[in-house]
This record gives structure tokens, sequence and C-alpha cells, in this order.
């Protein structure tokens, strides 16, 4: 059987495969402690899981519009004027099954072959695939821990050639933390507005800030930039609704108008009973963030602390999201049980079978010398966690 050429240009998720690993494992009765899994450990808010019942009681069961209901389009359009005064008609805002659809939606209706697609490093996996499966070109613009990740306007013009088309902007960042301040974003806005490139923000880590920082989107800082710039966020990160599967899109008319088409012509909507919950949790507010954060603050400070205890190991405290990204350079080319370890993916697997944690090794996301580890687990299981990867990079020789 011969396959598409695109389907030999990507590998399966990391993250996702390193989870179903892990949890096999727990299956069988192996205790391990899960630092891979992207997704907050906290329940789905009641009154979201209310809407949900009563979706269902009510017969709410059926297609609604292929780019969400208007309910649920209006609900995202009234947050987004009031967390960052970006106004939208319902025409510009597309419903989708998650904001990785979100964004598969647009590189489906925007990129193309012999477009260039501008990604800093360290970057969320599936960005560099989806440009692949889409013909285009991955650029990859290198950011650096010692800068806090942010974005040098002279490495960014380096990279910028005729085809690029689009650069892709994650504030908070998944895997570091990273958040840009406002200065790193009018950088990242001029450039883009000079080159006549489209700003891809995604956004989904938005509610999720420490340390009384919050999120600004690229979006608000002028007429322009709105009018360059598409917006990815969902209901997943900031209301513990991972396998609601709501993700959403707003920008420019005319491409959110090609994105909506494509989507009638793959999933149609997303499930009907899940944007009833969704719309219900925005319009909640920000109460359930907020306790939520304020627990993950107390995990962060312990993890980051005991890391950067640890030989061979430091680590930058994140600033939002809730992954810890450790430099680990120090503990490579140390031996274990099973020879030398020579990459972030070797320590990972030596931790997985030796400790008995699951973590994601850096190479996915750019980095030779990082793993990630979410902190979207509860307290004791970070200090337990943190104590047995301490043990074991002890017994490295």
């Amino acid at each position: 059987m011969k396959l598409a050429a695109r389907a030999g240009r990507i590998v399966p998720s990391p993250t996702l495969a390193i989870t179903a690993q892990a949890k096999a494992l727990a299956a069988q009765g192996v205790d391990v402690i899960d630092f891979a899994s992207g997704e907050p450990d906290f329940d789905t808010p009641d009154h979201a899981k209310a809407a949900a019942e009563a979706a269902i009681r009510t017969g709410f069961t059926k297609y609604t519009p292929s780019s969400g209901t208007d309910e649920l389009r209006h609900a995202i359009a009234k947050k987004l004027e009031a967390d960052h005064g970006l106004r939208y008609d319902k025409s510009q805002i597309l419903v989708s099954c998650g904001a990785k659809h979100s964004l598969y939606n647009l590189a489906e209706a925007f990129y193309e072959a012999g477009d260039e697609i501008i990604i800093p490093t360290p970057y969320w996996v599936s960005y560099s695939d989806q440009v692949l499966l889409n013909d285009a070109t991955p650029v990859f613009l290198p950011t650096f821990e010692e800068e806090g990740y942010a974005i040098a306007r002279a490495r960014l013009e380096s990279v910028i050639t005729p085809r690029s088309k689009a650069i892709i902007v994650n504030s908070p960042c998944n895997p570091t933390g990273a958040m840009y301040d406002r200065a790193t974003l009018e950088v990242i806005a001029d450039v883009a507005l000079r080159h006549n490139l489209l700003i891809v923000s995604d956004e989904i880590y938005e509610k999720i800030c420490y340390d009384g920082i919050t999120q600004t989107s690229i979006a608000s800082l002028s007429p322009e930039v709105f009018a360059r710039t598409v917006v990815i966020n969902g209901v997943s990160k900031a209301y513990a609704m991972t396998g609601w599967r709501i993700g959403y899109a707003a920008g420019p008319k005319e491409l959110l108008t090609a994105m909506a088409n494509i989507q009638s012509q793959s999933t149609s909507n997303a499930t009907s009973i899940s944007q009833k919950a969704a719309v219900a949790a925005i319009n909640a507010g920000d109460e359930f963030p907020s306790r939520m954060v304020k627990e993950f603050d107390r995990r962060r400070r312990l993890m980051v602390q005991r890391l950067n205890q640890m030989p061979g190991v430091h680590c930058r405290l994140p600033q939002g999201a809730f992954y810890a990204f450790p430099n680990v350079s120090g503990v490579l080319h140390r031996r274990g049980p099973q020879g030398l370890l020579t990459t972030p993916a070797d320590l990972a697997t030596y931790l997985l079978t030796d400790a008995r944690i699951a973590v994601i090794p850096g190479e996915p996301f750019g980095s030779s010398a990082h793993l990630r580890l979410s902190y979207a687990t509860g307290y004791e299981a970070v200090a337990t966690g943190m104590d047995r990867m301490e043990a074991a990079l002890r017994k490295l020789s």
C-alpha cells in the first residue's frame, strides 16, 4: 500500500506516547508518577458539568452550526473583549474540536508549498508537524534559557526570507513556561507588520500565570496588529476540560471563513454537549482558574526548588503554564544500569524504568538539553516524584 508522502513527514505525538506508556504501566500495578501529561488534574467545574447534563436532558444532542453555536461564539466574543479589548463579530470566530484542531484548520487554510513558517524554539511539538503536513517548511528561531527565552529582533530578522508567511507566538509557552512581555510582543509585531507576516498567537495558557503577571494578547497592541493576528484558545487548560475538546480561533474574516469551510468538510461541528459546557465555563469568569493557579503555584515552587537542588540540574522558575523545563545537560554522559545516558530521551527512559516517573525529553520540543515535567498533578506526587528523581540521578556514575 502506497501512503501519501505527507504521512511520512511526521511522527506520533511524543507527549501522548509517553503518557500512554505511563498509564499502561500503572494499569499493570506499577506505581508511576506522571509528570508527562499536559492537562490539569482538577475536575471540570460543576457549573460546566451541570450545563452538559442539562443539554443531554433537554435533547441538545444534534448537529449544531459547523462553526459553533451562536451562544458559544457570543460568549467567546464577550470574553475576548473583556480580557483584551478585542472586538470580533461572530463570523470571525470558529469553534473547533480543541485548540490543536483550530491550529490545524489554520494550517490547512493558510500554509502551502514554498511557505516558511517561523517557530521560536523551544516549541510545542505539534507546530512543526502541522506545518509539514500542509506542505510548508518550519523555520526555527532560536531563543535561549539565559535570556528568558525572549525573541531578539536581530535573530528574528535573520530568519525572514521572501518565503516567510507567518510566525507562531505561544505565551505562556509550552514547554518553557516563559512569557513575552509587552516590549517583546511589540518587537514581534513590528517585524511581522513590516514583512507582511501573519501572527498566530496560541494563548491556550493565558489564565495560568504567576507572581501577579498577566498575559497580554499580541492582537491588542494596535488595530494593524489585530488585523494580522489569529488568536487561538480554548477551554482545556483554564477550566480543566481537556476531554471536552473545545477550542476556538478568532481573526481576520477572510481567513476564518476559509477555516470554517475546511472544518465543514472535515469534522463539522464540535460536540453540542461540550459547547454548552464551554459556555457555562467561560461565562462563569475567572474564579475557577484563579483557584487552580493558586494550587499550581505551590507545586511550581516545590518542583523548581527541588530540581535546582539536584546534581547536574538547573531550572528557571516558569512564569506561566504548568511545566518545569529543567536543563539536564550536567547529567548527560553519565552512566546508568543500561549504559551511557547521552540524550534527554535516554534520561527520560532511565527515569521511567528506574525512578518510576514519566517525563518528556526535550528533543521533540527542539532542545537537546532539557526535560519537560508537568506539575499538573498533586502536591504530594510532586514531592514524592522529586525524591525519586533525585535518588535516581545520584545513582549515575
